[in-house]
């Protein structure tokens, strides 16, 4: 399905399978948040943001909220059948300290980024999500995609389903 007046979803997302050089190691993931309870009443969805930069700490918490491992056999954050792990997260970068504007690969196992395509992509992901141009003035843009064939060797047609539920913990972890 096309956007209105813009690219296909697939050929606005084609960018993020460009081959990673390099790579940026995040800051450490912390373990003092606020109680769940806290979290759930204080939710709410953002629209407006601020013009400063997001802090490279708060990145790193927010991309290992979704996917971070939290055990040595490689375990993550949000559960995934069979613990196949087909989801991917991609930070579109366009206000982050430290960073520069451009689309990063989260690499779990190593907790860091890899750079994928340089400048900044946010109104092109602004476009491509039916032009809602709020999208555009996020500091910072969380995609998450998959690799349905990770799941798809164990559980056949169900695995379309399993990674649906599976961005739905991930995102629903980056939410609190």
């Amino acid at each position: 399905m096309a956007a209105r007046n813009g690219p296909t979803l697939a050929a606005a997302f084609a960018i993020f399978s460009a081959p990673a050089d390099g790579g940026i190691e995040l800051p450490p993931a912390e373990f003092k948040g606020a109680p769940l309870e806290t979290a759930l009443r204080e939710r709410r969805s953002v629209r407006e943001f601020s013009t400063k930069p997001l802090a490279l700490s708060h990145v790193s918490q927010l991309l290992w909220a979704g996917q971070g491992i939290t055990h040595r056999d490689g375990l993550r954050t949000a559960p995934s059948a069979g613990a196949l792990y087909p989801l991917e997260l991609r930070l579109v970068v366009g206000h982050v300290e430290d960073l520069d504007g451009g689309i990063y690969h989260y690499r779990p196992r190593r907790h860091a980024l890899e750079p994928v395509v340089a400048g900044d992509q946010r109104v092109a992901v602004a476009s491509a999500a039916l032009e809602q141009g709020w999208v555009a003035t996020a500091p910072a843009i969380v995609v998450l995609s998959a690799v349905p064939e990770r799941t798809g060797k164990k559980y056949g047609e169900r695995a379309t389903r399993y990674v649906h539920i599976e961005a739905g913990h991930a995102a629903q972890n980056m939410c609190l």
